[in-house]
């Protein structure tokens, strides 16, 4: 039953969803309309209908020689597909993908505040994904709900382990930043479910459990506890290590962790903080560039695929300014390849080479910081971004609202490396 002032926020929600849906009808026509210039050749109304940042940058003859160009690039315009679209990082891309005598672009717009294109782009249409979904087999696997417990921190979770396996290895998969789930959840993908299904069907298990800043949020650390990554990340990890060598049928001498993104930045501190209880560490998409520089890069790049005038500055600053001081401090202090560096225990670093949040840079700085290491072995995967979905070009964050899964040679170099063979490069 709603009270009046129910009934009121609903009324007020419902208006302002509908609003949301008239704007995106709107710039579907405002697409539309920047299209048929474009195809056209009217340069003069694609001018006027472009924003500031376009018009700094083009004049309208170029504008309007755009599309004369790419036809002959790739031949005669032969038809068009659907208006679609597609939100992230708090933008809309309006696209439609075309088909030519000699192959297929994806024409690509957004628009201000104020209706007015700020990206007019041809791009190539991303293949089709070829990577198998990874589905839960039931007659060699099993799963079963557990509990991480960091005192009285308990978090939700899923133990997926092989029913033909003695004596098996247990991986733990440690999440990135933010408050994410047990399957790491971004759009329709569930990268950490499908390493699990398809880590458990070649005899390894699997722990994977929901971030303790998804559970309690801003109760995330004790009382008057100032709150640090040992509370958004190790702690709990060292929890789920201690829970991993008390499973039946888990060998307590095979206990591995994954660190993706910042996971894999804090894998090392892990790692050192076991007192040797662990038998090999995976960092994947791992960080090595300090946090607000990679913060910067990010922006960056981001800002770029919008065409705005990037205030990079004032944006790291902010963001930093919001983060507990315990937390900035330990950020700034904690050299994760200095400390693997240190570890004698075999590691592993995996990276996508498509990857704009941690990039080759990052990939550089670990092989550079650990090339005198014999315990570590390296392997990047030029189809692979952030989330390991295979693609080609630059990644952009529009793709992770598209389903693709984790490639299974993913998780067949996880597997080699539980079993102390070489990877294969």
């Amino acid at each position: 039953m709603y009270s009046k002032t129910g009934s009121f926020l609903l009324g007020i929600l419902l208006a302002a969803c509908c609003s949301s849906v008239m704007a995106q009808d709107a710039n579907v026509q405002r697409a539309q309309q920047v299209y048929d210039f474009m195809v056209a050749g009217q340069g003069d109304s694609l001018y006027v209908y472009s924003s500031e940042e376009v018009r700094e940058k083009v004049i309208p003859e170029v504008l309007g020689d755009t599309f004369k160009g790419v036809e002959k690039q790739y031949g005669k315009y032969v038809s068009a597909g659907d208006w679609q679209q597609v939100t992230a990082e708090g933008a809309t891309l309006y696209f439609r993908d075309l088909v030519f005598e000699k192959g297929e672009l994806r024409f690509q717009t957004m628009f201000n505040d104020e209706g007015k294109a700020k990206l007019l782009w041809f791009a190539p249409v991303p293949p089709k994904q070829t990577a198998t979904p990874v589905l839960l087999d039931n007659k060699t696997v099993k799963e079963k709900e557990i509990e991480v417990c960091d005192g009285d921190f308990k978090l939700p979770g899923i133990l997926t382990y092989p029913t033909k396996v003695k004596k098996f290895p247990v991986l733990i998969l440690v999440h990135g930043s933010g408050p994410q789930d047990r399957d790491e959840t971004v759009g329709p993908n569930k990268p950490f479910r499908d390493l699990a299904w398809g880590l458990a069907k070649q005899g390894v298990a699997v722990i994977r459990y929901d971030k303790r800043t998804l559970v309690y949020g801003a109760h995330s650390s004790l009382q008057g506890k100032d709150f640090t990554l040992n509370e958004e990340t190790v702690n709990d990890a060292l929890a789920a290590i201690r829970l991993a060598k008390a499973i039946p049928g888990a060998d307590p001498e095979r206990i591995y962790v994954l660190g993706h993104s910042q996971g894999g930045m804090m894998a090392p501190l892990i790692a050192e903080r076991t007192d040797k209880d662990l038998a090999g560490i995976i960092l994947l998409a791992a960080p090595a560039r300090k946090f607000e520089k990679m913060l910067e890069d990010q922006h960056v790049y981001l800002t770029s695929l919008r065409d705005d005038k990037p205030d990079t500055k004032t944006f790291v600053d902010s963001f930093m300014q919001r983060l507990p001081e315990g937390y900035r401090n330990m950020l700034n202090e904690y050299n994760q390849v200095n400390t693997a560096r240190k570890l004698s225990l075999p590691i592993l670093v995996l990276q996508g080479e498509r990857d704009y949040q941690v990039t080759m840079e990052d990939y550089g700085l670990w092989r550079f910081g650990l090339f005198r290491n014999a315990n570590v072995q390296f392997k990047s995967y030029p189809a692979l971004n952030h989330l390991l979905q295979e693609g080609s070009g630059k990644s952009t964050p529009y793709e992770y609202q598209y389903a693709a899964p984790v490639p299974a040679y993913v998780m067949d170099d996880i597997v080699r490396f539980i079993n102390r063979l070489e990877i294969k490069n």
